[in-house]
């Protein structure tokens, strides 16, 4: 299966959408009931808002996953600074996983980010998204453990960085 990345279009957002709340709630990193369910699902908001990208199958043009980058500090970057690049929600669908979709999504990140003349990236992931750790690492990501943060009681993310 071929795999290209792009910007998404209109016709892109549902998918994007679904996938994303698919692989937050469906793994278990998010409540099906929580707010943050509502912003997973809003992908014309996030790439209104920030930068959407998605892989879709080069043949059939299926999304199969997608992925949130913003430049730090804007209103989507969580712990980037404004020399580096984020990335947000990264998501591939449960039919595309180990084909090498998350990996892509990271490296169009780290593209736009060196597009853009930013001097790295920085972004937080749960400590049980392992699959998405070795993604990270395998493309040059390093744990920042001082940059380690919790947006609310109960909920630890970790972060990874890389400078260019």
């Amino acid at each position: 299966m071929d795999i290209a990345i792009r910007p998404a279009r209109a016709e892109d957002f549902e998918d994007a959408g679904r996938i994303t709340v698919e692989a937050f709630v469906g793994d278990g990193h998010t409540s099906p009931e929580s707010d943050y369910v509502h912003l997973l699902r809003d992908a014309a908001r996030r790439a209104r808002e920030a930068e959407l990208l998605v892989a879709v199958d080069a043949a059939e043009g299926r999304v199969l996953g997608c992925v949130t980058f913003a430049v730090g500090g804007s209103e989507w970057a969580d712990i980037a600074t404004p020399e580096e690049g984020e990335i947000r929600m990264l998501a591939t669908s449960a039919a595309a996983r180990g084909r090498g979709v998350g990996e892509a999504l990271v490296r169009a990140a780290l593209t736009r980010s060196r597009e853009l003349g930013l001097a790295g990236m920085a972004f937080s992931t749960r400590p049980e998204m392992t699959t998405a750790h070795r993604i990270y690492r395998r493309v040059g990501f390093r744990r920042s453990p001082d940059r380690d943060w919790s947006p609310y009681p109960g909920v630890d993310l970790m972060v990874y960085s890389l400078a260019f």
